[in-house]
């Protein structure tokens, strides 16, 4: 079993920056990732890693997000820059005990409660 909280949102203006944290307790998940959902949208897949150094990103946030986990402290990280009016979102953590990863929602057996992002234009 894990459990995962989520933390760091808030309200930024675009071009802005935050940090998002998400810590895991119980198991230590070697697979995590990020997903957001917008209002009257679907949740969409952000980032991912596994097992703690390979990453994938959506092109949506390419070169602009970054995800790293340290997995010691059992805390995954999630970097957003040169943040956009249309990352405004709820961003879900999640994670699963294995060693490859998905962009489906459905793959992956544990959720935090997650943080809302807004950006201001």
């Amino acid at each position: 079993q894990v459990q995962l909280v989520e933390s760091g949102g808030g309200v930024v203006q675009a071009g802005g920056s935050l940090r998002l944290s998400c810590v895991a307790s119980g198991d230590t998940p070697n697979s995590v990732a990020w997903f957001r959902r917008a209002p009257g949208n679907d949740r969409e897949f952000v980032a991912a890693t596994w097992p703690v150094t390979s990453t994938y990103y959506a092109e949506s946030v390419k070169g602009r997000f970054t995800i790293w986990y340290d997995y010691p402290r059992k805390t995954i990280y999630l970097q957003m820059n040169s943040l956009e009016p249309e990352d405004t979102a709820l961003y879900y953590c999640a994670a699963r005990e294995s060693t490859t990863w998905s962009t489906n929602p459905a793959w992956y057996y544990y959720w935090g409660q997650g943080t809302q992002v807004t950006v201001s234009s």
